[in-house]
């Protein structure tokens, strides 16, 4: 099982996760991050042997990327193509693969709730390398833009945040939409990588395919968290490192 985690946001975590975590996926400009912290993570990354991610949203650091904004496709797939291009770029200048993109928030929402819109977006990814995998909601028409594409796929999960039935996620603006308790995120994550399964905020019980789980850096007590989830997922005999994409 993948533990990753969203690094280069701003938080004064990053250095701890990545001692924790296998996979980083890295802020690149639009709702965090410049090249100053992308460099700095990327040389890390290829220190600790983490693999690393691009992850990019919408242009918005205000709103942390987290808040759907109305802009013509074009210009949204120009700063995607921007903010991948930047990371890729200096992944190469310091002499680390760029293994994966992981779309940010509001974006990421919007590909996982509408088949043509990530279709559209996955495209472009493709566009750029048809080799990058897309680290991708399981179950959600993120995975199914993904192979419309032929992109590889890794199918993701997430270890703090509450799911509805439909197997999206619960918006922040909700009540319950973050998970803070500790047991019950280690639990969580355990039963997906024993059972392949997640529970739903009303009971529902889903099945997943996952086999990489996110770990936000922003998520109170982010690392004490990371730290108890992979001490827990090898106590119970499973391997934490980075999985090979679905091709």
């Amino acid at each position: 099982m993948d533990l990753n985690a969203d690094l280069g946001e701003g938080m004064d975590t990053d250095d701890e996760l990545l001692a924790i975590v296998s996979s980083a996926s890295i802020a690149c400009g639009g709702h965090a991050g410049d090249a100053s912290t992308i460099r700095r993570v990327l040389a890390q990354c290829g220190e600790m042997g983490v693999r690393a991610g691009a992850h990019p949203g919408y242009v918005d650091r205000k709103r942390f990327g987290r808040f759907r904004l109305v802009m013509p496709l074009k210009q949204l797939l120009d700063q995607l193509r921007s903010q991948i291009m930047l990371v890729r770029t200096i992944a190469d200048e310091v002499g680390v693969s760029l293994a994966y993109v992981k779309l940010h928030g509001a974006l990421a929402n919007q590909t996982a709730e509408e088949l043509a819109f990530a279709v559209g977006v996955f495209g472009t990814i493709h566009a750029m390398s048809p080799s990058m995998a897309v680290l991708a909601l399981d179950n959600s028409q993120q995975v199914r833009a993904a192979m419309a594409v032929g992109l590889p796929l890794i199918r993701e999960a997430y270890a703090d945040r509450a799911y509805t039935s439909a197997g999206q996620l619960v918006s922040r603006s909700d009540p319950g939409a973050v998970i803070e308790d500790t047991d019950a995120v280690v639990e969580r994550c355990l039963r997906l990588a024993r059972r392949g399964e997640i529970v739903a905020i009303d009971g529902t019980v889903l099945t997943s395919k996952a086999q990489s789980i996110c770990l936000h850096g922003d998520t109170p007590g982010a690392v004490q968290l990371a730290r108890n989830v992979r001490s827990a997922l090898e106590d119970a005999g499973v391997d934490v490192a980075p999985t090979s994409p679905e091709v």
